[in-house]
């Protein structure tokens, strides 16, 4: 089943400049390693040591906040959007 992952600007040098990239999996574990296998990179700006999230990266499954929802354990359907974000920030 195909989902669709959207590629942050900074991330899309890994991507070959792809903007987004179709991926393969049920859960969203299986999409973050199918997209680091088609594109070696991911794994390190993605993961902390333990394989978990990076607590600077926040990751929606159609809109909704893994966090919020069974974080890497969450479930994705074919034509779900998963998009990369990485937090921002700054200020005075």
């Amino acid at each position: 089943m195909a989902v669709t992952v959207r590629i942050p600007t900074t991330m899309r040098p890994i991507s070959g400049g792809a903007s987004t990239v179709e991926v393969e999996g049920t859960t969203l574990k299986e999409v973050l390693d199918g997209l680091n296998s088609r594109h070696n990179g991911f794994a390190e700006r993605l993961f902390d040591g333990n394989g978990d999230l990076h607590k600077f990266v926040n990751i929606f499954v159609s809109d909704d906040d893994v966090r919020y929802l069974q974080g890497l354990d969450t479930p994705v359907k074919a034509g779900d959007t998963v998009s990369i974000i990485p937090a921002v920030a700054g200020g005075f």
